[in-house]
C-alpha cells in the first residue's frame, strides 16, 4: 500500500471513529427515552449497581452493532443508516424485556436488584451481537 493510501484509509478511519463516538453519546441520550427510569440518573445519584450494569449492556450492544455496521457498510451514509437500525434494535431488546420476559424490570432495576440489570445487559449484548452478525451482504 502506498502512502497515499495509507493517508486516505487513515482519514477515513478518523471519519467512521469520529462519527462512531458520536453515535456512542447520542444512543446513551435516546436510550433512557424508552425506559421509565433515567439509568444515567440513577448511576450518578444513587450509584445504582443495577442500572449502571443495565445501561452499560445497552452500549456495549450497540457498540457491537456499530463495528458490525463500519466493517460492512460501503460508505459512511450506509454506514449511518445501519446505526440507526442497530439503535432501533437495541431500544426494542430493552421493549421485549420489559413488556414479554421481565414486566417488572423497571422496579427491579431502580430497587438496584443487580440480577435484573445483569439480564438487560446479557439481552443487550446478545441483541447487539445477532445484529452486527445480520449486518453483512
Amino acid at each position: 500500500m502506498e502512502l497515499t493510501e495509507q493517508l486516505l484509509a487513515l482519514g477515513s478511519f478518523a471519519l467512521y471513529f469520529a462519527v462512531s463516538l458520536i453515535l456512542l453519546v447520542v444512543f446513551k441520550h435516546l436510550y433512557p427515552l424508552i425506559t421509565p427510569h433515567n439509568e444515567w440518573q440513577l448511576i450518578k445519584e444513587k450509584q445504582n449497581t443495577a442500572a449502571a450494569i443495565a445501561l452499560g449492556g445497552a452500549i456495549l450492544g450497540f457498540a457491537l452493532a456499530l463495528g458490525g455496521a463500519a466493517s460492512n457498510s460501503v460508505g459512511i451514509l450506509d454506514y449511518l443508516i445501519w446505526a440507526v437500525i442497530a439503535l432501533l434494535a437495541q431500544m426494542l431488546a430493552f421493549i421485549v424485556i420489559r413488556f414479554v420476559f421481565m414486566p417488572k424490570i423497571v422496579a427491579r432495576i431502580e430497587n438496584d436488584e443487580v440480577s435484573a440489570g445483569i439480564m438487560v445487559a446479557v439481552f443487550s449484548v446478545a441483541v447487539g451481537l445477532l445484529n452486527a452478525a445480520c449486518m453483512t451482504y
